[in-house]
Order: C-alpha cells, then sequence, then structure tokens
C-alpha cells in the first residue's frame, strides 16, 4: 500500500518535524477505483459492443483485439479479478475474518461465516441477526453492478436443531432464503438469483471440525461461467 508523508521546519527548531500520514486511505482507495474502472471496461467489452466495435477499440488503444477477446472469453481470469475487486472492497475487508473470497474455475465463492466475536445468527433462528443482516447487504451492494448469476447457499454446523421439527436442512434453506430477500434490497437484480439451497452441515469449512461455528454460514456464489454451475 502506497503511504504518504510529509515533513515541515517549526520554527525555533532546529530538527524537521515530521507531520502525520496524510490521506494514506485516500490513495488506497483511489487504486481501488482505478482497478474497478478497469474492470467495468472489460466487462463491457465482453457483453456490450460487438466484434468490429471490439477491434476498433483495441485499434485505439494499440491493443491486441485478439488478446482482448481472449481476456473476454477467459472465465478463470475473469474469477479472478472479480475476487480480487471484491478483496478490495473497504465495506467487506471491514468484517476480516467473517469474510472470505475465494475464486474456483469459473465461480466466485464469497463466504459470510458466524464468528464467535462476531456473530450473523442467533441459535436456531432462521434469520440473521443485525451484524448478518448489515453485512449480507453490504455485500449486496459490492455484487449489485455485476451481471453474473447468483447462487446462495445455507450452511450449518453438525451440531442438532434443538427445535424438534425444524432440522439444520430447514435452519439452513430459511437462512439463505433471508439472505436472498436482502441481496434483493441492496440492488441485486431478482433474476439474477439462480438458486436458493439450504445445504444443513453436508459442506463444512472445516472438514476436521464439522461442529465448529465457522461452518454456519452463508455463501453467495457469482456464477462466472455456467460450465461449473
Amino acid at each position: 500500500m502506497a503511504e504518504a508523508y510529509s515533513s515541515r521546519r517549526v520554527k525555533g527548531r532546529t530538527p524537521s518535524a515530521s507531520a502525520r500520514r496524510m490521506g494514506t486511505w485516500k490513495l488506497a482507495y483511489a487504486d481501488f477505483l482505478t482497478a474497478l474502472c478497469a474492470f467495468f471496461l472489460i466487462m463491457w467489452i465482453v457483453h456490450g459492443i460487438t466484434a468490429g466495435e471490439r477491434q476498433a477499440l483495441a485499434q485505439q488503444f494499440g491493443s491486441d483485439a485478439n488478446a482482448i477477446q481472449v481476456a473476454a472469453n477467459d472465465p478463470v481470469l475473469q474469477a479472478k479479478t472479480v475476487a480480487q475487486m471484491l478483496r478490495f472492497d473497504p465495506s467487506l475487508e471491514s468484517y476480516g475474518s467473517s469474510v472470505t473470497i475465494t475464486a474456483d474455475p469459473n465461480l466466485v465463492r464469497i463466504d459470510l461465516s458466524d464468528m464467535t466475536e462476531q456473530p450473523l445468527f442467533e441459535n436456531g433462528d432462521g434469520s440473521l441477526n443485525e451484524t448478518g443482516q448489515q453485512l449480507t447487504r453490504l455485500t449486496g451492494s459490492a455484487i449489485s453492478h455485476l451481471s453474473f448469476p447468483v447462487m446462495i447457499e445455507g450452511h450449518t454446523d453438525s451440531n442438532p436443531s434443538l427445535t424438534e421439527g425444524y432440522s439444520n436442512w430447514e435452519l439452513s434453506s430459511d437462512r439463505a432464503n433471508s439472505a436472498r430477500r436482502l441481496l434483493i434490497e441492496a440492488g441485486v437484480s431478482e433474476d439474477r438469483i439462480k438458486s436458493v439451497a439450504g445445504l444443513a452441515d453436508t459442506r463444512p469449512l472445516l472438514q476436521n471440525a464439522p461442529q465448529d461455528g465457522v461452518n454456519r454460514r452463508i455463501s453467495i456464489v457469482l456464477v462466472i461461467s455456467d460450465k461449473s454451475a
């Protein structure tokens, strides 16, 4: 991360006094916005113009149209780009280990996990608590301007539900649907929602510790390519 400093000489003193950091966060945020603009330019090239227009754009910028086409048709590259963009989102970054973003082949997975120091759910409740709602809305806002289809998964740990007739399957399904509503409220187009699933404890993040609370999570999956969906 780039850092900016300044120094000034204080009248009546010999040594130069080091001033406080000047606008460091602004430089980091500017870098993020630059990367974001570049990403949306690529998405526009992929989805919004014809082959002839792509060729003209390549000539204008002194680029190879074939290289642009290769990048546009590479879902793995697109997944990595989207994942990196989301990792630099300040609002998501502020939640620390509660947010895990991974780029799988053709997919970007955003896991919102229930942490001891920052729980997202109430025990046995199918809705998200205030923190969980806020984080889900921020995630929705971060992905609202993308065009990729979305899959939503609810996950629990392996501890059985204490509510009679209400298993981890119902619990995870209700949480996934709660997340769906919050994402739509945050600006994610409803027609982008491809599936909503409750997976109970069948896919723990920690394979060797299925009872750990980190396995309680909402997974928001961006489908970069239908080949892996």
